[in-house]
């Protein structure tokens, strides 16, 4: 564990200074990158660009899902999990970015989660949970983006045509063009301006959102507000693990360690500023959409509270707003989906490109160019295919989203620290650790049976 592996940058300690190399991993030792850590996990950027990374990859369209998951909650249950999922997963990512420092200061900068999992779990951990999982989460994540973006552009559709013919899919495969596009830029940190204007699409579609919300409960438009808890016992238990499962996969990241990874040396007290550009961010939207759509709304809230804009084709706020924040929402859904193209992207690199060669080479835009595009089409594929992907990544969540930023954080936390079993920082992390690894078995079982249910109703390509 002493020497440098690759995907490491050097550190070279002296006296009582530590003096961290500013080139990945020197000119010296640049054989010891490979693709992927050089051409995808540039560390070149500041604290400010990592917060809006950090914005982008949390502050997502899937916060306008928090109205539907306080109507499976209620009021008191439902702040309360959106305050424990906002504490918690602060929490948890300052410990993750904690960890990554420390190894970064003893000489293993980890650019990447699996390589974390490798080097504190073991090797097993990290090639056969740990990349999978966060694979699987990320990829889902793109499609779901590209679902998301392709029911928005059918909603402008609908607006301006309510007896358009055009289907779902055929808007998603548009949605997944500019996918394409998009997934052609070479780094994470090349994304820093994107993410830029990302983080005040989310401001402003997150502002829409409230308003509307308002001006419809404040209005005779609107249905009559209904809190109580909707179905049978099993349903509403069910329901609320569900929900629960919605909020963790709305503060979900999954990428902590690849964020972190485009910071340029030397690190330290880079992530906090930018965790706390992105929670600021994070206080401002989850709460005001969640608040004022489920009070406007109750339990009549949609899976997307923009669908609750329209009743019977006929739009309780003006049709340019609708369409404003809905085009608010595509833009920022963009750069979300390229975000979490990401790990695939470093994967693709590190296998089919060379070191040796240019960045823009032939020798490697040529495959990278062929493997990002086919990505993008497999996902959008996907999207088009199952219109009630929502579910699906309800189980995503449980299964992927809680292991990775709930539970993992707090367990290398205390296997890299070994903090006193007498700390409380021991017991808060066991704490953690135990009860969201409970809340993530459940969660999945509740979505397993959402989508045996939604199953019989919906069948492939469905235009919903």
């Amino acid at each position: 564990m002493g020497t440098l592996r690759p995907g490491s940058i050097a550190v070279h300690e002296g006296g009582d200074d530590h003096k961290i190399s500013t080139q990945p991993a020197g000119a010296a030792n640049h054989q010891k990158l490979d693709a992927g850590a050089l051409f995808v996990l540039k560390s070149k950027g500041s604290w400010i660009h990592c917060g809006y990374h950090l914005t982008t990859s949390i502050v997502a369209p899937a916060l306008l899902s928090l109205p539907y998951a306080f109507a499976a909650l209620g009021w008191e249950a439902g702040i309360m999990f959106l305050v424990v999922g906002a504490l918690v997963t602060f929490y948890s990512y300052n410990m993750i970015s904690l960890v990554l420092e420390h190894h970064a200061q003893l000489g293993r900068r980890h650019l990447r989660f699996r390589d974390m999992a490798h080097d504190i779990l073991g090797p097993k951990w990290g090639r056969w949970y740990v990349g999978p999982i966060q694979f699987l989460v990320c990829y889902g994540a793109v499609v779901g983006c590209t679902l998301l973006g392709g029911q928005c552009m059918k909603a402008i559709y609908l607006l301006a045509k309510p007896n358009g013919s055009m289907k779902l899919y055929e808007f998603v495969v548009i949605f997944g063009g500019l996918m394409l596009i998009l997934a052609q830029i070479p780094s994470f940190h090349s994304l820093r301006h994107i993410n830029m204007v990302s983080l005040c699409l989310s401001l402003a579609y997150s502002t829409c959102a409230t308003a509307a919300s308002i001006y419809i409960g404040n209005s005779s438009k609107g249905p009559e507000k209904d809190y109580s808890l909707k179905g049978n016992t099993d349903d509403r238990v069910f329901g609320i693990f569900n929900a629960i499962a919605i909020i963790a996969t709305t503060f979900g990241n999954g990428i902590i360690p690849e964020i972190q990874a485009t910071l340029a040396p030397p690190v330290k007290g880079k992530m906090f500023k930018g965790l706390c550009v992105c929670y600021a961010v994070v206080t401002v939207t989850f709460f005001s959409v969640a608040i004022s759509g489920y009070w406007a709304f109750g339990n009549k809230a949609e899976g997307l509270i923009l669908s609750n804009f329209l009743e019977d084709g006929k739009a309780l706020v003006p049709k340019w707003f609708i369409l404003m924040t809905n085009a608010f929402t595509i833009f920022q859904l963009s750069a979300v989906g390229v975000v979490y193209l990401q790990p695939t992207n470093e994967v693709f690199e590190k296998t089919f490109a060379d070191p040796k060669s240019g960045e823009f080479s032939s020798r490697n835009v040529i495959p990278r160019l062929l493997s990002r595009s086919l990505s993008v089409v497999i996902a959008t594929t996907i999207a088009a295919m199952l219109p009630f992907f929502g579910d699906i990544n309800a189980m995503i969540g449980s299964f992927g989203f809680i292991p990775l930023d709930f539970v993992l954080p707090v367990v290398f936390f205390n296997l890299t620290f070994k903090p006193s079993r007498r700390s409380p920082v021991f017991w808060v992390n066991i704490t953690i650790a135990v009860v969201f690894s409970a809340l993530g078995v459940i969660a999945s079982v509740a979505a397993v049976r959402q989508i045996s249910l939604d199953a019989k109703t919906y069948r492939l390509f469905a235009n919903v």
